[in-house]
């Protein structure tokens, strides 16, 4: 368990957010894991609530990935992502192991991930990322490169600042309150969530 810097002042909801780099070498200590940093210092800028993080480190394995999605799930996180094996070897089974513990699936995050990547690299159609709803927790496959994983959660911006694409974690607060979690608040230079006028709190 990792709490960010945020001070205890903050009059943001708390939130625990669980983070897994999904990797059979990186898991052996083969090469460093870059995916873990990456999501913990996207999340830490992009959203103003004191966050703990529940990170792991685990490798491309079916019956671990779903057991250790469940245990995050079961360990109070309302929102977990995951970065690696969503794409076609023989090895990536992350997105089998998300379905095999969801109790919904929300197919737009995974559409929405791959038209953005495909600004990018034709291979983005061969990418898997699902999102799927167990409990109360959103819980999110992304791509398993730090660039792609700001770019998927972030989207496009055009030269002026404006938001070309919007990136999918723009509709990841208003998610969260649709099944029970915290009130998620970003940091609009970073990513400026969507709600309804009728789901905007009022402070």
């Amino acid at each position: 368990m990792i709490a960010n810097t945020t001070s205890a002042n903050n009059p943001h909801d708390p939130v625990k957010i669980g983070i897994v780099s999904i990797s059979d070498r990186a898991s052996t200590g083969v090469y460093e894991d870059k995916g873990l940093p990456a999501l913990q210092s996207w999340l830490t800028n992009a959203l103003q609530n004191p966050i703990t993080f529940e990170p792991r480190l685990i490798p491309d394995e079916t019956a671990k990935i779903s057991a250790t999605l469940v245990e995050l799930v079961d360990a109070g996180c309302s929102l977990v992502l995951t970065t690696g094996g969503t794409g076609p070897a023989l090895r990536d089974v992350t997105p089998e192991a998300t379905l095999a513990v969801a109790d919904k699936e929300m197919p737009g995050f995974g559409e929405q991930m791959r038209q953005i990547s495909l600004k990018f690299v034709p291979t983005a159609i061969l990418s898997r990322q699902v999102a799927v709803i167990r409990g109360n927790s959103l819980i999110i496959n992304l791509p398993g490169q730090p660039k792609a994983i700001a770019e998927t959660l972030e989207g496009l911006k055009n030269a002026d600042g404006s938001q070309a694409v919007a990136g999918i974690f723009a509709a990841v607060p208003y998610c969260v309150d649709l099944i029970g979690g915290p009130y998620l608040e970003t940091n609009d230079a970073v990513c400026k969530a969507f709600r309804p006028k009728t789901a905007i709190r009022v402070r």
